[in-house]
């Protein structure tokens, strides 16, 4: 695929978008900027650089750090303003070996992954029988105690939707199973993957330990595994598994989030923040999850700049240690929390095409929406009724009452690549990607020219 030299097009921004004196009468033509995004290479580029170039990105690491450099020098050359890494620390886990085997009665390897926060075996594991839940609700249902010397196991299958509405209820066997496990004596925990696919592939995931509940070892097995395990359990014998978890929490560790800006002509009117993360996990290269969402972020926002200064600030927000909890979230609001936002947006689902968009702008607004709306169907992009909420990346400044627009990803097939050694760039699909830099590029346009009084602060 051709690329844009980014010295061209950083000399094609310096010499227009950015220039104060251009005319402000009226934003560019939405037709106009959704064929030019349509025909993208700037979202590629970026995507297939970042996961080449730095891979794996987990938070909080040495390869975190590689991915803010590689950020911020990527973002200066495509001709952003005010680029620069925004420093904070946190602690981090890290990964060690993953094992499992059964024992008895059909001695044979198991195939999974740590979920982060895991707590450790030593490097001689640990050995127990396998107490089988369907749900987590059974487990939640077991008695105090109950699980005492033995390695609980939740099945708990995903299924697959357009919106991606299951991993909520699903996800709570990650987030929440370890504590309850651990409360009831458990000395380990196995989940099935929370994922859609059947590939031998385990999908990881943070959880967070409830107030005073002792970490102990906690991982997914890969769907077809946890199937396989579920069948030896069906037999009817006791199970005996081995688990060897080395992991270890590492203090004060250097993450940090990315900014850059197409700066506006009226600082009064707010900053537009079109937000993605930049860590992943460690088994893929993390192109849907997220590299990808910060490509179209960026993409666009150049759509929006090439087409003349808006009126609104433009501010690309690549948030740092996402996965692990929403660190660079919290850092961001922290430091820029008080500034006037008039509008929170975010990528991160993937690059599939946007067939819906949500709104939750300020009463009186709903001109704005249907503006939006319009620019938006000949993407084949439909508005609904429900109310955006945004993602992690935005999530405090949305709680701040800050508007928000979601542009909503086809994630059908986003589960069975999620937190996995597959999420590669081979997954991207460029027509695809071009489609959500078109929709977010127009809607950034319509927000950042806009007229109305927007936002908080």
């Amino acid at each position: 695929m051709q690329k844009i030299r980014s010295g061209t097009l950083a000399a094609l921004l310096l010499g227009s978008a950015f220039t104060p004196t251009l005319s402000l009468a009226a934003p560019a033509d939405s037709a106009a900027i959704r064929e030019a995004a349509l025909k993208d290479d700037v979202a590629w580029d970026f995507t297939e650089g970042l996961t080449t170039e730095v891979g794996p990105r987990p938070a909080g690491t040495p390869q975190e750090e590689r991915a803010r450099d590689w950020a911020v020098a990527k973002l200066k050359a495509l001709g952003f303003s005010n680029v620069r890494a925004e420093p904070y620390t946190m602690p981090v886990w890290v990964r060690g070996r993953d094992e499992a085997k059964i024992l008895s009665p059909f001695p044979q390897n198991l195939v999974l992954a740590a979920l982060g926060n895991s707590g450790s075996t030593t490097d001689k594991g640990i050995t127990g029988e396998v107490v089988y839940f369907p749900t987590l609700a059974d487990l939640e249902a077991a008695p105090d105690a109950s699980l005492k010397g033995k390695i609980a196991f939740v099945s708990h299958g995903m299924e697959a939707t357009q919106d991606g509405s299951s991993y909520g209820y699903f996800g709570a066997a990650r987030r929440q199973g370890p504590s309850i496990a651990a409360k009831k004596g458990a000395i380990g925990i196995l989940i099935r993957s929370i994922g859609t696919d059947h590939h031998r592939m385990p999908h990881t995931g943070v959880q967070m330990w409830a107030d005073g509940v002792t970490p102990i070892p906690a991982a997914a097995l890969s769907v077809p595994d946890a199937e396989q395990l579920a069948r030896v359990i069906a037999r009817g014998q006791p199970v005996k598994l081995h688990l060897t978890l080395t992991s270890k929490m590492l203090k004060d560790q250097p993450s940090g989030n990315v900014i850059a800006e197409i700066p506006g002509s009226d600082p009064a009117s707010g900053v537009v923040v079109a937000a993605c993360h930049l860590d992943s996990w460690d088994q893929g290269t993390g192109a849907i999850d997220d590299a990808s969402g910060c490509a179209i972020a960026a993409a666009s926002a150049l759509h929006v700049a090439k087409a003349g200064q808006p009126r609104r600030t433009i501010r690309i927000l690549m948030a740092g240690a996402e996965e692990v909890g929403g660190d660079g979230a919290r850092a961001y609001f922290k430091a820029h929390g008080a500034e006037k936002h008039a509008l929170a947006i975010e990528s991160d689902f993937g690059a599939d095409r946007i067939w819906r968009v949500d709104f939750k702008l300020p009463q009186g607004h709903e001109a704005l929406a249907t503006q939006v709306a319009a620019a938006l169907a000949p993407l084949g992009i439909g508005a609904s009724k429900q109310e955006a909420g945004g993602g992690a990346d935005i999530a405090p400044l949305v709680r701040a009452g800050v508007p928000v627009i979601d542009l909503k990803q086809d994630g059908t097939r986003y589960f069975d690549l999620h937190h996995t050694p597959d999420d590669t760039l081979d997954k991207i699909d460029p027509a695809q990607l071009r489609q959500n830099v078109a929709a977010w590029a127009v809607t950034l346009n319509l927000i950042a020219n806009a007229s109305e009084s927007m936002g908080v602060n």
